[in-house]
């Protein structure tokens, strides 16, 4: 059967969307969905007005996300890491590498490489690569697993100040409801692949 059936969910600018379902209710798949990194085999997909596959590549640009265990290359530096996803996204402003760093609490950690940072550490590196080039959406799939209580708290910070002073639209899925409440401005519910 069809990992998502009849989820109909409509996210406006400006929303914090929780996303909350059980494991294997589709939520993974609804936001790689959303990420271009899968098609959808049928039915429609809008994302920051763009409709066809062709017009939501152009979009992906103004797209950050973070799903699983993002690819971070071991062998590299953080800023070498966001120095690589800069070009791969053609964003042309240089300073945003150490910009981006400083905004997620790894300015000073530029010389250490990737494979030498603790799971929070990464997990600020994974969010870093997520939010280079001011994305107006941000997508981001339980985000706080691997971080401790200030980690949380930082990032829970974080994300409400990128919402409320650059209108970044959020989508975040968690099993950590208490987190979530914290965050979210609205709820979709995700249960065997239907909302």
């Amino acid at each position: 059967g069809a990992a998502l059936e009849g989820v109909d969910i409509t996210v406006h600018k400006g929303d914090i969307l929780g996303l909350i379902g059980e494991n294997g209710a589709g939520k993974t798949t609804l936001i790689k969905l959303l990420a271009g990194l899968i098609l959808p085999t049928s039915g429609t997909l809008q994302l920051l007005g763009a409709n066809t596959s062709y017009e939501r590549e152009r979009v992906q640009a103004k797209i950050g996300y973070m799903i699983e265990m993002p690819a971070v290359y071991a062998d590299m530096t953080a800023a070498q890491n966001l120095e690589l996803r800069r070009l791969q996204k053609g964003i042309k402003d240089k300073a945003c590498v150490a910009e981006t760093l400083a905004l997620v609490g790894l300015a000073g950690h530029e010389g250490k490489k990737a494979r030498d940072y603790s799971l929070g550490m990464k997990q600020r590196l994974a969010l870093a690569l997520a939010l280079l080039g001011e994305p107006e959406l941000l997508i981001l799939d339980e985000p706080v697993n691997g971080l401790d209580p200030t980690g949380i708290v930082a990032l829970r910070e974080l994300l409400l100040k990128l919402n409320q002073e650059k209108q970044v639209t959020i989508m975040i899925s968690s099993h950590i409801l208490g987190e979530l409440h914290k965050l979210a401005t609205c709820y979709g519910f995700l249960h065997a692949g239907r909302i």
